[in-house]
């Protein structure tokens, strides 16, 4: 058997599109601009809040919590360290509520790691927009987790009979703050939740971090009935800053000593751990 070739010496022909053609396929019209940081940032603060829609368990740590700790520590110390619980409760709402909110923002360290995991992140890295958008997003969406843990608590804490001699604004005033220093905050927490390798690690290493910084604070009493030396870091202690400068504001007064503190303390945390944060995302 003898095999036949045949060749013919010319190439094959090759299809060239016309305009015409590649008209009907790409989309016609310049190519979009890049979005802005501030465009990328609230897009993935949307992103954030869709993940509450869908999951809406993830607000119980922002209502029934909340509700818990004003119950059960109006009623539980109230007796204990002043005339009933109502008089009590004039002096801890703005604590309690600072200490709430404080220790909320860790479950933003705890969903970056989840979704670092899950290759979420990989996946975002990869889009042609401002790098630190995905993180800025990230927290933007827990601002409102924040205002509704203390909406919640405020709530709670008038029904039970608390009354801001501040009035409305005193309390914005307040709220305000709180939101402030915990936007700063929880870049502490997105450092921990890229450097640590589950989500048990962030969640155990932030709540060795929280317990000391709300319970050894103003919180619940003052501090002038402690010990010297304990004194001395409650009076270091950025959550006291907080809770007087908070309190100051719901009572009418302003504290400018603790709201200066809490805006440097504010500074520091997005000044460092914004730059840990940044460096590390970058070269993970």
């Amino acid at each position: 058997m003898t095999d036949t070739t045949t060749t013919t010496g010319r190439a094959p022909a090759v299809y060239v599109p016309s305009a015409e053609a590649l008209a009907t396929v790409l989309a016609p019209g310049a190519r979009p601009p890049r979005p802005s940081p501030l465009s990328a940032s609230l897009t993935f603060g949307w992103r954030a809040l869709l993940k509450i829609k869908h999951v809406p368990e993830q607000l119980f740590d922002v209502t029934a919590f909340p509700i818990i700790m004003v119950l059960m520590f109006t009623y539980l110390f109230g007796g204990a360290l002043a005339d009933s619980p109502r008089d009590y409760l004039q002096f801890f709402l703005p604590g309690i509520m600072v200490s709430s909110v404080v220790m909320i923002t860790m479950y933003t360290g705890v969903g970056l790691n989840a979704d670092i995991e899950k290759g979420v992140f990989d996946r975002i890295r990869t889009l042609p927009v401002w790098r630190p958008a995905a993180l800025v997003g990230m927290i933007f969406g827990d601002l409102l987790r924040y205002v509704l843990a203390a909406t919640v608590m405020l709530a709670v804490g008038l029904v039970l009979g608390f009354r801001p001699d501040g009035g409305p604004l005193g309390v914005l005033a307040g709220i305000g703050l709180l939101v402030v220093f915990s936007f700063a905050f929880s870049w502490v927490w997105t450092f921990f939740g890229l450097v640590l390798r589950s989500e048990k690690s962030v969640m155990g290493v932030s709540m060795m971090v929280l317990f000391p910084l709300t319970f050894l604070s103003n919180v619940f009493v003052d501090p002038a009935t402690m010990p010297g030396w304990l004194q001395a870091f409650v009076k270091a202690n950025p959550v006291t800053h907080l809770v007087s400068a908070v309190r100051a504001a719901m009572a009418g007064t302003t504290d400018m000593s603790a709201i200066s503190w809490m805006l440097v303390w504010s500074a520091v945390f997005v000044g460092v751990f914004g730059t840990l944060t940044m460096y590390r995302y970058n070269r993970r």
